[in-house]
């Protein structure tokens, strides 16, 4: 049977209530496939934000992001069908693991569709829980239209990421979590990408807290609900890159607008550098490993854009297959922010022991070399001259000063170049 007789994702899909949200959650019957994930205090963003913030870690499930909630609950309704024989999927990386988690647990082939720019760490981790994988296009639109040629075929369903009723009521068993497990909280912060956690998470959320503020936060360069919610029907983005590639939709459906629209208090959107900053502050203060993706309400919680003072905040930390070359990059940016990686360029006379005295000097203010470059080949310099370019490890802004203010002391033209 083709996708479109079998999967409910069209506009006339019925919407998705609480009482669907509770089905599901009575549908997961193995934690193996869906973990009821543990929720942790921060301290450090409590102080920051002057509230009570508490981290909800779906990063921790088994696949490392939420997505086997919606998946697990949309297979469990296919897998007695003698109509349905194979799924198609669609994903950059988390749903893809989602769907082949569950696909494996219900003994349903699975063939999932990736953008041929996923990451590889997301790529051999669907292939590792036993699906297909097929790269195929720059992008999950790209992705998409590949994935649903593949499903139109008989006894083969497509399973959407976000666009399917299942899918969204599967994900918003996270709030019945929240539900039970912080009953005095007051603020409520998702990612958004299509919207299937946030529509999911308001539906129960309106029905048993409708005092419960909801906050979405999208990837500023991929933003797309702030325009729809504003024009009254879902926007499309064909182009835009961002590091939170797991909300990295090109938009959200008609049915999760109408959840987002009749549930969401506010959407917000952070840059790139502020889902970094994001990223690198719950890797070094809480300790956990997140994803863009899942470091965006954080990163809009940092970036001062929700006030929770005096409130009780709830973060949801949705996914954490953060690739590790990802992670390098970061680490260089947020490093350089902080001061604590800088590249010094002294101008020298290009004579023996030069290089030995400067770096004295900087090894005498307690920082570490890391590489070091002679440059002799630059029209800025006069005949006999040189450059010496150093990347130093410092201890943050005061230590890079003081290091540049003493090889400036010590008689050298010296600048800061990064």
């Amino acid at each position: 049977m083709s996708e479109t007789n079998v999967n409910a994702d069209d506009d006339s899909a019925p919407r998705v209530t609480a009482d669907d949200v509770r089905a599901a959650a009575e549908r997961f019957d193995d934690d193996s496939i869906v973990q009821r994930t543990p929720i942790e205090t921060s301290r450090s963003l409590s102080r920051t934000v002057d509230g009570d913030v508490r981290l909800k870690m779906e990063h921790l499930q088994r696949t490392g992001s939420f997505k086997p909630r919606g998946a697990y609950n949309k297979l469990q309704a296919l897998a007695g069908r003698d109509d349905v024989e194979h799924v198609v999927a669609a994903s950059a990386g988390n749903h893809a693991q989602g769907v082949a988690l569950a696909a494996r647990k219900t003994g349903l082939p699975a063939t999932i569709v990736m953008p041929k720019n996923a990451p590889q760490t997301k790529i051999d981790a669907t292939r590792g829980y036993g699906a297909d994988v097929v790269l195929e296009g720059i992008d999950f639109p790209a992705a998409v239209e590949h994935a649903r040629t593949l499903a139109d075929r008989k006894e083969s369903v497509f399973v959407h990421a976000f666009d399917d009723p299942a899918i969204v009521a599967g994900n918003g068993t996270v709030a019945l979590e929240l539900l039970e497990d912080v009953p005095e909280m007051e603020t409520v912060i998702v990612p958004i990408g299509g919207g299937g956690l946030i529509g999911g998470m308001g539906a129960a959320l309106a029905a048993a807290r409708p005092d419960v503020r909801l906050i979405g936060v999208q990837a500023e360069s991929v933003a797309t609900v702030p325009d729809s919610l504003q024009k009254g029907r879902p926007q499309s983005l064909e182009e835009g890159t961002t590091i939170a590639d797991g909300i990295a939709t090109g938009g959200i459906s008609s049915l999760t607008f109408e959840l987002i629209d009749a549930h969401v208090d506010e959407v917000v959107t952070v840059t790139d550098e502020e889902l970094a900053h994001g990223i690198l502050v719950l890797l070094e203060r809480a300790k956990q490993l997140v994803e863009g993706a899942g470091a965006a309400p954080v990163a809009a919680l940092l970036s001062g854009r929700i006030d929770v003072a005096d409130e009780t905040a709830v973060a949801v930390l949705s996914g954490g297959n953060l690739d590790l070359t990802m992670l390098d990059t970061l680490l260089t940016y947020e490093l350089t922010a902080r001061s604590q990686h800088i590249r010094l360029e002294v101008r020298i006379q290009d004579e023996p022991g030069v290089m030995q005295e400067l770096s004295g000097i900087i090894a005498d203010q307690g920082a570490n070399i890391r590489t070091v470059e002679h440059v002799r080949s630059d029209d800025r310099l006069d005949v006999g001259q040189a450059f010496l370019e150093f990347v130093v490890e410092t201890s943050g802004r005061g230590h890079a000063d003081a290091i540049r203010e003493t090889i400036t002391e010590r008689g050298y033209e010296v600048q800061r170049v990064n």
